[in-house]
């Protein structure tokens, strides 16, 4: 009887467990809103095609990116690559300083990454 109490409180704390270090991981991964998520996947299927297939995949893609880089990181990346496209000294400033180097460098790393897993 004792042994029982002790693997059935052994089991319940094993669950719990389980289940916050899930819902742990399921935060993390939802830091990303849904818009950007969107904006994201709407962007790789003008790129790759408007097919359901490419759906799942541009979206299995955001996943991965989001599950690598926090959301902060992305939103750096994203407009230091828009901003660079401005001509003259302003995208300049985006396009030569090793902060938007590394920056541009980790969000390639986690598109490579994201184009492995899902495509």
């Amino acid at each position: 009887m004792v042994r029982m109490r002790i693997l059935f409180r052994s089991g319940a704390f094993l669950v719990s467990l389980i289940v916050m270090v899930s819902h742990a991981r399921a935060e993390d991964l939802n830091d990303y809103p849904t818009s950007a998520r969107a904006d994201y996947v709407f962007g790789c299927m003008k790129a790759n095609g408007e097919t359901q297939e490419i759906l799942q995949k541009c979206s299995c893609s955001i996943d991965v990116i989001a599950s690598i880089i926090p959301y902060d990181h992305y939103v750096t990346a994203e407009t230091i690559l828009s901003m660079s496209q401005v001509t003259g000294p302003v995208g300049s400033e985006f396009r030569s300083t090793e902060p938007a180097r590394l920056a541009i460098q980790d969000f390639r790393r986690a598109q490579a990454e994201a184009e492995i897993r899902c495509f």
